[in-house]
């Protein structure tokens, strides 16, 4: 409780106070779907307005096919963001020092309940498991284990199309960062895949992550991504969502130490941060619909960097709000009432 009255008594917004609470708490992030085109001025005042005071200041939009692609202009969804409004995006966070990081799913995540993701729509011989149908109805649990399909990270031509997505969609918002989503990959390896058939997952998965992460290197930028399968499922008890149950958590000690982890936990405030700080990790925690799980993780964030030697106190870097809704409907949430949900989770950054 001590370090949330120290967070309660940085209410100036003098320089000395901001450096304070950069000191306490360096990342401090909010993660949303990006705007649709005709909710770019919404967005921009929203965080003007609620986000900025709460001295929020990394903000990862997850595009993916919501922007206007010129390297592959078929993946492009039927309504897009154009060089323009994310250009409105890149403005709103200079002025106020906010770290954009734009997302595109990789690996996993290519598809949702009934339907394909663009990338595996129009390439579909990227897909891991092509023998598995879509259901036109989803349900879960499914005979066939289906809850997203996974491109095939040895597929020769995969790369040449997701790499220029990515180049083009930081070269669009100025980035330093690039979140790339690889959470929840349960197809990977699969016995069927010609190419992926027979090979270590742990293996597979890190050298997607070192592909990934290799590549914006080359142009001095960050992968960011989440940390689920990077834990070891069964001996932590936390399963297949939170955690691995496909034995990719072993990659953990394969990939660069650069890699930035965001650790989310939703219905526990799990300590696993503490496993990515001592692996050497830089890591945030994230929460997303219980505010009271929130308030935890940052209690536990602030005491990790105060508590922890010099080497590791820096790998602690603070925490991230994730919303799983579009941007528009969480606006509308937030002022919907003084009470709402929405403003309730937001609770984890107040005093800052």
């Amino acid at each position: 409780m001590r370090y949330l009255i120290i967070l309660l008594c940085l209410c100036s917004v003098s320089l000395t106070a901001q450096t304070k609470i950069d000191s306490l708490l360096p990342v401090r992030g909010f993660s949303i779907a990006a705007p649709q085109t005709d909710q770019v001025a919404q967005f921009i005042d929203f965080v003007e307005k609620e986000l900025v005071p709460l001295h929020i200041n990394t903000l990862i939009l997850r595009v993916d096919y919501n922007y206007a692609y010129e390297s592959h202009p078929e993946l492009r969804n039927e309504t897009v963001l154009s060089n323009a409004d994310v250009k409105q995006l890149v403005a709103m966070g200079q002025k106020h020092h906010i770290n954009i990081i734009p997302q595109i799913n990789l690996l996993g995540h290519q598809s949702w309940a009934e339907d394909l993701e663009n990338l595996l729509k129009v390439y579909p011989e990227f897909d891991e498991t092509p023998h598995i149908p879509m259901m036109e109805k989803y349900e879960w649990p499914n005979e066939h284990g289906l809850y997203c399909k996974s491109y095939c990270p040895l597929h020769p031509d995969v790369h040449k199309v997701v790499f220029a997505l990515v180049d083009e969609l930081m070269e669009a918002f100025e980035a330093t960062a690039f979140h790339a989503g690889l959470d929840e990959v349960f197809y990977i390896g699969d016995d069927k895949c010609l190419r992926c058939g027979g090979h270590d997952k742990a293996e597979l998965y890190a050298n997607e992550v070192r592909k990934i992460r290799d590549h914006l290197a080359l142009k001095n930028q960050q992968l960011w991504m989440w940390g689920d399968r990077l834990i070891d499922g069964k001996t932590t008890g936390m399963g297949m969502w939170e955690a691995s149950m496909n034995n990719t958590h072993r990659a953990i000690d394969m990939i660069p130490k650069d890699v930035f982890i965001c650790d989310w936990h939703y219905e526990r405030p799990d300590k696993t941060a503490v496993l990515f700080a001592m692996k050497g990790f830089k890591v945030a925690t994230c929460s997303w619909r219980h505010p009271e799980v929130s308030k935890v993780q940052v209690e536990d964030m602030l005491k990790f960097r105060a508590e922890s030697t010099p080497e590791m106190r820096d790998n602690f870097q603070g925490n991230i709000l994730t919303i799983w809704s579009g941007a528009e409907s969480f606006i509308e949430g937030y002022y919907s009432s003084n009470d709402s949900k929405q403003r309730q989770m937001l609770e984890m950054f107040k005093g800052l």
